[in-house]
């Protein structure tokens, strides 16, 4: 009797560590929606250019003139929103 309940309970604590890993993988962040959303609390220093740089990436981001910019497109700076 006593192997079967400690058979019951290792089964049931592999089943548990199996579904705990299987929630935390690929999570980042200690908050999270259902579908795959993350918000990470953290701050975001963004460099800041007397002019705007020649060559950027897609989703670069950085301050011109105190306006926040964002790379577009290969090459292509935009200003995000209406900045004043």
């Amino acid at each position: 009797m006593p192997n079967d309940l400690q058979t019951q309970l290792n089964i049931l604590k592999q089943q548990m560590e199996s579904l705990q890993a299987e929630y935390f993988k690929g999570n980042f962040s200690g908050s999270q929606d259902f579908n795959k959303y993350c918000r990470f609390n953290s701050r975001i220093k963004v460099p800041v250019y007397s002019a705007t740089p020649a060559t950027c990436e897609v989703g670069e981001l950085c301050v011109v003139t105190g306006k926040l910019r964002v790379c577009s497109a290969a090459n292509t700076w935009s200003i995000v929103g209406t900045q004043l």
